[in-house]
């Protein structure tokens, strides 16, 4: 079984950065998903900005959601050195 979502930022340009329950950061890409069905919805730049982890995945105020495996495995991860240094 592939990591579940513990944390996500939506950035800009419909990439979300993820923390994942083995500890890694990564980016996925959303533009991909904008031109399907209720995904459509995530057009809007500040609705986009309300996804929230949730039950191990990302989901968003209207039910949109993306399966973890896939958010795992089409990601990009952040290199170490660029990601933020813990207090």
């Amino acid at each position: 079984m592939n990591p579940r979502v513990v944390h996500v930022l939506a950035r800009d340009h419909y990439k979300l950065e993820i923390q994942f329950t083995n500890q890694e950061i990564r980016i996925y890409d959303c533009s991909s998903l904008l031109d399907f069905g209720v995904f459509q919805e995530l057009r809007d730049e500040a609705y986009f900005r309300k996804a929230k982890a949730f039950n191990g995945t990302v989901t968003w105020p209207n039910e949109q959601d993306i399966c973890p495996d896939t958010l795992y495995l089409d990601s990009i991860p952040v290199p170490i050195a660029a990601q933020p240094l813990s207090a």
